[in-house]
Order: structure tokens, then C-alpha cells, then sequence
């Protein structure tokens, strides 16, 4: 079981927390210093952009993803002296063709759906691309999107999904605590303001489905591949002037931000969709064992794991 991994390290409190409430802490004190300066996001987006381009400013988001990945990969290296492969999957190895079906299926999704948009409504889009640019960014997002989704895949479906599953000794907590947490992380995106609230439903219904397909397929490489599709793709393809990542994609956005059924669609139609796509695929049972049951806390041997 995916959750039980966690035994696999030297657990304790102590180790568990440094990680999570130094990350979160930092976010908070950004979101604070926003709100209490009475920070415009929108402008300070468009005066960096005017410093140091579309692409500098990508980098400057993307390069601290890398840091934070190799952070808290050598933490559980060697502070929890937990392998990387139990903390990425219960599987003897990485499953890379589940990561890169995933990702050719949500990949296609996108591009299809975008494609019909762009049909139907071209006046809603700007072409936008520019070859130049446009390969410049392709060569960063290939290397540093994987990177950034990773790090957030394996801080809250990997890190906090089996600390949290273990010291609750509940699934279903583990799988709450974690959508509600990454939803907050995107808390202070440019796109809720724009859109309101609303928003955080859409967020926290993303990490919750890739909390689902975590626990119910016994890893991470599900979530792994569909969250960097998702990301890697929309930066190449369609950004916006009100988003967080505002890049030199082939088109941009220009219709007003819309609400209401186009942010709860992907919860309550895509992702269900996604979900029986999988489940068929890879045969998943026990869906109330998998997603609710106890967590078997029981101390097994230490296992050295080469990675």
C-alpha cells in the first residue's frame, strides 16, 4: 500500500514538520506582504515583464521549484532515510509508461479542447506565436514545468500524503488534508483575483483528484504525469494577462475571465471522466478500502533501497 511506504524511513514528528511548515510558512509570508502592502499582482507581473521579458520572468518563477525538489528529495534521502523509490510508488520500480500515458492523454485533451475554442471562438485568442520565443520557452518548460509540478507532487500527494496517512492512521484524512493544502498553495494566484473565490473550488478539486488517483493506483506516477501535462502544455499553448504564468505561448487569451461552469466543469465532468479512463485501464477495486480505509501503522523492518 502507497501510504505505508512511509514506514520504509526513520519516522518522527520532529522530521515530519520542518519541511511543510517552512514551505507553507514562506507562502503565507508572501501572501501576508501582498495583502498587507496592498500589492497589485497584475502590475507587479507586468513591470517585471517589461524588466526582464516573459521569459526571465518564468525563470525567476520556475528556478526556486528546483531548489525546493532537491531540498526536500535529499531531506528524505537522508533525514528520513526514506528511498525516493517509496516515496514515489509501492511498485518494485517507477511505472514510466503509466506517467507517459497519462501525459499523452491529457496532453491531447488540451490541445483538442483549445483547438475546438479556437474554432469556434477565434476572437476570444491572439496568435501570439513567434518562433524565436516561442523555442526558447519550449527548451525551459521541457527541463523546469516537469520539475515544478514534481516538486508539488512530491510534497503533498508523496511527503504529506504518507506523513499525514501515518499519523492519522485515516486515508480519507490524508487525502482531505492534502487537496485543502494545495489548493491553499495557489491562494494567492493572480487568477483569484480576477475570478473571486469560485476558484479554490477548481484547485482543491484538482488535488483532490490527483489525490485519488495516487491512493487508488498505489503511487505517484499518475499524478506525476498528468500534472505536468496539464502545466507544461498550457504554458506552450494558451496563457492569459491575468494568470500567474504569463509566457511567449502560441496563443493568448483575450476574452474575459469567465466563472461559474467553466471552472466546475473539469471537477465535476473532466475529472470524473479521467478517473473511469483509469480505473478501467489499470483495473483499480476496493475504491472505500483504498480511499477510506485504516492505515496499517504496524513497524516493519528497515529496508535499504538503492535508488
Amino acid at each position: 500500500m502507497y501510504i505505508e511506504q512511509g514506514k520504509k524511513g526513520n519516522l518522527g514528528m520532529w522530521k515530519y514538520l520542518p519541511l511543510p511548515l517552512g514551505f507553507f510558512g514562506l507562502m503565507g509570508l508572501n501572501y501576508l506582504v501582498t495583502l498587507l502592502m496592498d500589492i497589485d499582482s497584475d502590475t507587479v507581473i507586468k513591470q517585471q515583464i517589461e524588466m526582464v521579458g516573459k521569459t526571465g520572468l518564468f525563470l525567476q518563477l520556475m528556478i526556486p521549484f528546483v531548489i525546493f525538489l532537491v531540498g526536500l528529495l535529499l531531506w528524505v534521502k537522508f533525514v528520513h532515510q526514506q528511498s525516493i523509490l517509496s516515496l514515489t510508488t509501492s511498485r518494485k520500480k517507477v511505472d514510466w509508461k503509466r506517467i507517459f500515458f497519462v501525459f499523452g492523454l491529457m496532453a491531447s485533451f488540451i490541445i483538442i479542447s483549445t483547438g475546438a475554442d479556437y474554432y469556434f471562438s477565434p476572437e476570444d485568442y491572439q496568435l501570439n506565436f513567434e518562433a524565436t520565443s516561442f523555442i526558447k520557452l519550449l527548451i525551459l518548460a521541457i527541463i523546469l514545468v516537469p520539475i515544478q509540478t514534481s516538486f508539488e507532487e512530491y510534497m503533498f500527494r508523496g511527503y504529506l500524503m504518507q506523513g499525514v496517512g501515518l499519523a492519522s492512521k485515516k486515508r480519507w484524512v490524508a487525502l482531505v488534508f492534502t487537496s485543502i493544502t494545495f489548493g491553499l498553495l495557489h491562494a494567492a494566484n493572480p487568477e483569484v483575483g480576477t475570478l473571486g473565490p469560485i476558484i479554490m473550488v477548481y484547485y482543491i478539486g484538482t488535488g483532490l483528484f490527483l489525490g485519488i488517483i495516487t491512493l487508488m493506483d498505489e503511487g505517484m506516477e499518475l499524478a506525476l504525469g498528468f500534472h505536468a501535462a496539464n502545466n507544461l502544455i498550457t504554458v506552450l499553448l494558451v496563457t492569459a494577462d491575468w494568470t500567474a504564468l504569463q509566457t511567449d505561448s502560441i496563443l493568448i487569451d483575450i476574452s474575459d475571465p469567465g466563472t461559474g461552469y467553466q471552472i466546475l466543469i473539469p471537477v465535476f465532468v473532466i475529472f470524473p471522466l479521467f478517473l473511469l479512463i483509469l480505473s478501467k485501464k489499470y483495473k483499480w477495486t476496493d475504491w472505500k478500502g483504498k480511499l477510506l480505509g485504516e492505515v496499517d501503522v504496524t513497524p516493519i523492518a528497515q529496508e535499504v533501497t538503492k535508488d
